[in-house]
């Protein structure tokens, strides 16, 4: 081009990261609200898997159980129980909450396709079934799917992170 026509520029420092478009938030409580619900039920199956605690089988059997009998690989294996028990601390902190819930999603689609899609719909509160239903699972996706579209909402570690990335430049 000569020096009297000029094209448009395009600034990639006008673009947020994409750390920023991770971590930013809407301001409500609904994201708040979500994330606490979501680790109160999660943390229990992860500390079941990750320590055995709540009569579960801890690291090892988990292990076992996971590459064993349904054959994931084992750092797939390790990451779903990392996830598990990890991913509650995360949220209630509101720290990468979009990639928590992700993996999340990822967690229960994966136990609903393996474990618990033959069981039907319902869980198995009567002890008629063979096994667990996959609702709660369903109840899961919904509530991860809504902090992956809300982000973790206000008195959040996204948030704070954002703010202070904003504030910066």
């Amino acid at each position: 081009m000569n020096s009297t026509t000029s094209s448009p520029s395009i600034s990639l420092t006008s673009q947020p990261s994409w750390a920023t478009r991770v971590l930013a938030t809407s301001s409500g409580a609904s994201g708040p609200i979500l994330r606490l619900g979501l680790a109160l039920v999660l943390f229990p199956h992860g500390a079941q898997k990750l320590l055995g605690w709540f009569g579960g089988y801890g690291w090892s059997g988990t292990m076992g159980f996971l590459t064993g009998k349904i054959g994931l690989p084992t750092a797939v294996a390790a990451l779903v129980i990392l996830i598990e028990a990890l991913g509650p601390l995360f949220l209630l902190l509101g720290l990468l909450t979009r990639p928590v819930a992700l993996g999340v999603i990822a967690i229960m689609l994966g136990a609903i396709a393996t474990v618990h899609a033959p069981n039907g719909f319902f869980m198995n509160w009567s002890g008629a079934q063979a096994g667990e239903g996959f609702e709660y699972h369903l109840l899961v996706i919904a509530m991860a799917l809504a902090l992956i579209v809300s982000g973790g909402g206000s008195l959040s570690a996204d948030a704070r992170l954002t703010r202070a990335a904003s504030a910066r430049g």
